[in-house]
């Protein structure tokens, strides 16, 4: 969606800038001064989501979040680049174009799979995955769920219906509850914004239709890069243990379990996770 369609209480709405680099129109927020962080968000959301963990980050750090090709804010057509690979690389222009050179990558779900491989293409002193997107489909479901997303992200009548089939108060509740994290009023009403948006819904899908995470995988045990990940106990989207299955063939990297809550714990938690977050960064050479 224009920036200009965000609500005026919209998180973040007046630090953002939008940034054409072929092909994506991105719409990227920066706050704070100090050594750069990335954050990420995951598929289906925006940086909205770090609503609560970026303005304590950016007491300490320069934060950098960007909505992902075709989501929020960020506009793109370039489906073949939505998956894996081409966001990475892509997201390196970004950053190369805006100076910023990240110290630290933050990824929620995806974007915790996205913050891995940009630390495979260039260094990255670390990477923390919030319920990292670390499992691949299996099965059946390999085939099946992004050949259905190419069909739906390609006709753009589909989008415009599915907006209307969930963009309403109730669908979004049945949704977020399904992650493991209701969500209070503000942030159930966010997430209605972005579902009653068809492009956002496109977006979303085509990231889906372009997602291939076996390479990724393959190479985790040759990963340099410092990792921690952390993991919600109450996460019905990605379970504890694709943390830990990850964590156990990634050299050195830490798990952290985190009880009661889900998959959007960073946006459950009043500080978004700073209190846990920002100790461990502190570590950092």
């Amino acid at each position: 969606m224009e920036p200009a369609r965000l609500p005026p209480d919209w998180p973040f709405r007046g630090l953002g800038q939008r940034v054409a680099l072929a092909p994506h129109r991105w719409w990227v927020v920066t706050m704070g001064e100090g050594p750069d962080l990335l954050l990420l968000h995951g598929t289906g959301a925006s940086g909205h989501s770090f609503r609560r963990l970026a303005p304590l980050l950016a007491q300490h750090y320069r934060v950098i979040i960007p909505d992902l090709p075709g989501q929020g804010a960020s506009q793109s057509r370039a489906m073949g680049r939505m998956g894996l690979d081409g966001m990475a690389e892509d997201l390196w222009t970004l950053m190369d174009h805006l100076g910023v050179t990240p110290k630290a990558v933050i990824g929620h779900s995806a974007g915790a799979a996205i913050g891995l491989r940009m630390a495979e293409l260039r260094p990255i002193q670390a990477v923390i995955g919030l319920n990292a997107a670390l499992g691949g489909f299996d099965g059946l479901a390999a085939l099946l769920f992004p050949a259905i997303a190419r069909t739906l992200a390609a006709a753009p009548f589909l989008a415009r219906a599915a907006a209307r089939l969930s963009g309403t108060p109730a669908s979004v509740a049945r949704l977020l509850a399904g992650t493991g994290s209701p969500l209070d009023a503000e942030g159930r009403g966010q997430y209605l914004r972005l579902v009653q948006d068809p492009d956002h819904i496109s977006g979303a899908l085509a990231m889906m239709a372009g997602w291939r995470l076996e390479g990724l995988l393959q190479r985790l045990p040759q990963t340099r890069t410092r990792v921690w990940l952390i993991a919600s106990e109450g996460d019905r989207a990605v379970p504890p243990r694709v943390s830990d299955q990850a964590a156990a063939r990634i050299p050195g990297a830490e798990v952290t379990h985190l009880a009661k809550l889900g998959h959007l714990a960073h946006e459950e938690a009043t500080d978004g996770l700073a209190s846990l977050i920002l100790p461990w960064l502190s570590t950092l050479p």
